[in-house]
């Protein structure tokens, strides 16, 4: 960050509090409260194209105007249920897609690039689990986090073969597609980046980016399914921002690929890293269930 655009706004406001939180800066003062991010990109020609949209759920640019900085106005959050916020989280991000989106033409080179990346991810994770697996069962006093990943390991083989299977159905169904949906996502999104007090803001514009809706949504669900239900928050979004089976298909291939078990020195934490990535499997198997029951049905 520029130290002495920095500075000069700090002698022009002359705050009694001074908070660093991240990226950003937070000056309270007699005369307004602002928040200092460096300066990325130029925030203010997307903010122009979402206000163009009819999207305003942003905090203000107040000076995008010196070197190296941005001031935004500061805006407070309010003490509610994580649930609750995420559920008007969804709603926001709903419209913030909806209302940017447009359809671009394609080829099938393009899905053909999706399709090569997607895979080389599953491929990699494969022959990494496979590895662990040959060392593991090789012990003969399996350590505690060695055994509970032998134990469950077909688990997440299964969901790569699940991944697999289901990738090279969805590039049968889209390579002959011309058209794909394209909107301004945020590409960061997470529930600390969402405040509403006076108005409801999604903070935190800097990565943001035009692609498919489907990429935010996943950002959001790998930093989230912990905490969250996100077959309740899934079907609120849905409500405002309408997916096409094959976008759903992607999203359901994308977040059923198991995180890389973490080795840690002490084995505690092996124990707790193997354990979220069995937590991780299970309940997103278990998001991803209903719909294909649905599917079955009809």
């Amino acid at each position: 960050m520029n130290s002495r655009s920095l500075n000069v706004v700090k002698e022009i406001y002359k705050p009694y509090r001074y908070t660093i939180a991240g990226k950003a800066h937070i000056l309270k003062s007699t005369s307004g409260d602002i928040v200092i991010k460096e300066k990325e990109k130029d925030i203010n020609s997307l903010y122009q194209y979402l206000k163009s949209r009819g999207f305003n759920y942003f905090p203000e640019l107040i000076d995008g105007s010196r070197e190296g900085i941005n001031i935004f106005e500061y805006i407070p959050d309010t003490n509610m249920p994580k649930e609750q916020k995420a559920m008007d989280f969804m709603k926001v991000v709903g419209l913030l897609h909806q209302k940017t989106t447009y359809y671009k033409e394609v080829t099938e080179d393009d899905f053909k690039q999706i399709y090569d990346l997607i895979l080389s991810q599953i491929d990699y994770l494969k022959y990494y689990y496979e590895n662990l697996y040959e060392v593991y069962f090789k012990e003969v006093y399996p350590s505690p986090s060695e055994y509970l990943l032998l134990r469950n390991i077909s688990k997440i083989f299964a969901s790569l073969n699940f991944a697999t299977n289901e990738l090279e159905n969805w590039y049968v169904k889209v390579k002959d597609l011309h058209k794909y949906r394209i909107c301004q996502i945020h590409n960061n999104l997470c529930l600390d980046h969402y405040h509403e007090c006076q108005k409801d803001c999604i903070l935190s514009w800097e990565k943001s980016r035009k692609d498919s809706p489907v990429m935010d949504l996943v950002n959001f669900y790998k930093c989230s399914w912990f905490d969250l239900n996100f077959e309740v928050l899934l079907n609120e979004y849905f409500k405002i921002c309408p997916w096409s089976d094959e976008e759903k298909l992607l999203f359901f291939i994308v977040i059923s690929i198991p995180p890389k078990f973490i080795e840690k020195d002490k084995e505690f934490k092996r124990v707790k890293n193997i354990r979220e990535v069995l937590d991780y499997v299970y309940k997103t198997e278990n998001l991803i269930r209903p719909y294909y029951s649905v599917q079955k049905e009809k």
